[in-house]
């Protein structure tokens, strides 16, 4: 809510909002260049036109540091609303799909392009609250970029302007007492997950982001064909033939089946699709070429 928002947080948003052109929330994340805005509306990061990565920032929780400079601390914690209690599987993959992209924004040194939001209910009942619906939304003029990414404290810093400027240990400490990060006693254990359970999500994130470039991705892993999903535009042109590996903590070594050997032996279009951290808040993947797969680390030579 507006109450909730720093008073000159609420300056910009508010002679943004006046002195731009008048627009619903999904026609401004259209207008940035995200495809499908409708369908994608209750989204909370958006991969746009020109690989831009768009991320919602949440007035309520914007900090102002040392010379005027804007912070957001962003919760590593996916199972757990910002007002506590437990998250809907439907709200942790959509937790899930926005630190995918601002971990990919961190590793490829890329800004994010941002949304100022503030809601018609209080910011700790947003996930909770029927009545929740944006209030404003206003495009920032300025880039951010994610400063700090610390695993252990489930925590990450994104700042807003130039790089090279973080926020003091004491202004962060003042940012979490506002709430946007879980107290560490909300945060689940990380228990092993299966092998069956890894490659499950490295299968469900390798279909979601290529889903995300408008590719059909289909899982043909249950017809043996030396891959698991297959890739095609939309005139049904097959771009890539996908062997899926997951790995996760406790969980790094994988092997090619025969099958999936012979198929490389063929060569393009398949390729070796390895999704590191694939339970985790932040999977990554990387793909090999037939003539690369030896390079791929956690390789595991087929026991005969």
């Amino acid at each position: 809510m507006d109450k909730e928002v720093v008073p000159a947080v609420l300056a910009v948003i508010n002679e943004k909002r006046l002195r731009g052109e008048k627009r619903t929330p999904v026609e401004i994340i259209s207008k940035m260049g995200v495809f499908d805005a409708r369908e994608k509306a209750s989204e909370q990061a958006w991969l746009a036109t020109g690989d831009n990565i768009i991320a919602t920032i949440w007035a309520e929780f914007v900090s102002i540091g040392a010379g005027g400079r804007w912070f957001y601390l962003e919760s590593l914690d996916t199972h757990h609303r910002i007002g506590g209690g437990d998250r809907s599987a439907l709200q942790v993959q959509r937790a899930k799909d926005r630190l995918q992209l601002l971990k990919r924004a961190l590793d490829a040194g890329q800004g994010v392009r941002a949304v100022l939001q503030t809601n018609r209910v209080a910011i700790a009942d947003m996930e909770t609250d029927r009545a929740a619906r944006v209030s404003t939304r206003v495009p920032d003029d300025e880039e951010w970029h994610v400063a700090v990414w610390d695993a252990d404290l489930k925590m990450a810093v994104l700042v807003r302007g130039a790089r090279g400027w973080l926020p003091t240990d004491e202004e962060i400490e003042a940012a979490r007492a506002r709430g946007s990060i879980p107290a560490a006693a909300q945060v689940a254990p990380s228990g092993q997950a299966s092998r069956e359970e890894v490659q499950a999500a490295a299968m469900d994130y390798l279909t979601r982001h290529f889903a995300g470039y408008g590719y059909k991705a289909e899982d043909v892993s249950s017809q043996k064909l030396g891959y698991d999903i297959e890739v095609s535009d939309k005139k049904g042109n097959t771009l890539l033939k996908l062997a899926v590996k997951g790995t996760a903590p406790g969980i790094t070594g994988f092997q090619l089946t025969g099958d999936e050997r012979a198929c490389a032996k063929r060569g393009d279009p398949w390729r070796l699709a390895v999704v590191t951290d694939a339970i985790g808040p932040a999977a990554q993947h990387k793909l090999y070429k037939p003539a690369e797969i030896d390079q791929a680390p956690g390789l595991e030579p087929l026991l005969q």
